[in-house]
């Protein structure tokens, strides 16, 4: 298959070690630029994060900082250790079952929840440094493989077109146009458009420039959407009031142990149907799969829900980010943007959104894989792609493809499509379904 320059420079730097993708000036300027675009995709994490961790009663000021450093501890693992271009950051959807499920729903106290969160994480550190992984990795059919990414790709879609305001709950429908007479709507449009032509054209850094353009444009004409927390650098003071927190008082409790498995669940397998999904060289995954569990560990200790790997390392992924450097850069940003958070502000969700949908759209072009011609194949990977946005739970999406699989492999008489993985992996996400329901 013929590939252009670019696509040829990104092949090489797939297979460099990190030492050597360093004595590459070309390459070094190519994943600085992915770093730093993958960082402001998800930079929104600094705010919503401790705003809904607020709920479960983390002290919001305190629970930036703890945001942030265990995204820079996180990126820094990734990079050195896996040289993989992914950003780990408190995962939205996980904080979601920490803060409602957990604390709110079951009673459990903000101390309990991280002591969840810990043992969690450690069952997830013991299946990524084991055979386990590789065993549950291999256990994944190629049309659900197909079906993550693009499932992932269009819960991207479905939250760039929000950020963007083009899309918002509706009257009397799930979902109706946005206001399209908004600022913060306009300027969006503006930011795809021009992000788009940069795309198209192969320019190089275009998602960068897309978002630094915008968000001058913004500036000029004072549209500011994001609301930061009123915390300054000497907070940090305060930290050991959430650092090392976890209690385990109650670790044998039903509750708790509930709690564990669901949790273990969606830290296990979201992470490895994101890395399955985004990861551009598949040898790289496992020690990306480590990577992403020791940090998850940390972060409970350090005082936030668990990490995971962001859907929106896809974006630094498609600005040509190929090795660790990539989520360095974004570890060093994450760092940075302790003395600056109230400046993220100036980066409106309308410059952030282009980027985020136009990365969507490309994951989607994993559907080319599957066979739409066999049923049994690919309905479980529709249900993946359709449940993920509709639930914004990349878990829970998973969990529905993975028990409809072997369900429809057994009802077509084509038994011997099946591995012993595929059967204990819906056997798990049943059970994950059952008990999410009961908790």
């Amino acid at each position: 298959m013929f590939l252009d320059k670019k696509q040829q420079a990104e092949a090489v730097a797939n297979k460099l070690r990190l030492r050597e993708a360093i004595k590459d000036k070309s390459l070094v300027k190519r994943e600085m630029i992915a770093g730093i675009t993958g960082f402001f995709a998800i930079s929104y994490i600094i705010i919503v994060n401790p705003i809904i961790l607020k709920d479960a009663g983390i002290p919001t000021d305190l629970s930036v900082f703890a945001t942030i450093i265990s995204s820079l501890i996180g990126c820094l693992i990734m990079g050195f250790w896996a040289n993989a271009p992914v950003i780990l950051t408190p995962g939205m959807g996980v904080n979601a079952f920490f803060t409602y499920t957990v604390v709110v729903a079951m009673g459990l106290s903000w101390q309990e929840a991280l002591g969840i969160s810990i043992v969690s994480s450690v069952i997830y550190v013991l299946i990524a440094f084991t055979k386990l992984s590789e065993i549950l990795a291999k256990g994944i059919p190629d049309t659900l493989k197909a079906g993550i990414t693009a499932g992932i790709g269009l819960f991207l879609v479905e939250i760039g077109l929000e950020k963007a305001q083009l899309i918002q709950q509706g009257k009397n429908s799930i979902l109706a146009l946005g206001d399209m007479t908004k600022p913060a709507t306009l300027l969006a449009i503006f930011g795809l458009l021009l992000t788009l032509f940069l795309f198209i054209r192969n320019v190089t850094g275009g998602f960068f420039i897309g978002i630094l353009v915008t968000s001058v444009v913004g500036i000029v004409f004072g549209i500011k959407d994001q609301a930061s927390p009123s915390v300054g650098i000497g907070d940090i003071a305060k930290y050991g009031e959430v650092f090392a927190k976890g209690d385990f008082s109650r670790i044998l409790s039903v509750p708790f142990v509930l709690a564990v498995f669901s949790m273990t669940m969606i830290l296990v397998f979201e992470s490895m149907g994101l890395l399955e999904g985004i990861m551009p060289n598949p040898k790289k995954f496992k020690k990306a799969f480590q990577a992403s569990s020791v940090t998850s560990l940390l972060s409970g200790i350090l005082g936030t829900s668990p990490t995971v790997a962001a859907a929106e390392s896809a974006s630094a992924i498609e600005s040509g980010g190929r090795t660790g450097l990539t989520s360095i850069v974004a570890g060093i940003m994450f760092a940075l943007s302790m003395f600056f958070i109230p400046l993220l502000s100036y980066v409106p969700q309308a410059a952030i959104s282009p980027v985020i949908i136009i990365t969507g759209a490309l994951m989607m072009n994993q559907l080319s894989r599957i066979n739409m011609f066999d049923f049994s194949d690919w309905f479980p990977a529709f249900l993946i792609v359709v449940i993920i946005p509709f639930t914004t739970s990349i878990s829970t999406g998973l969990a529905f493809g993975f028990v409809a699989y072997p369900i429809l492999k057994i009802a077509a008489g084509r038994q011997n499509e099946l591995t012993v993985p595929t059967y204990v992996l819906g056997a798990l996400f049943l059970c994950d379904l059952i008990l999410s329901a009961l908790l």
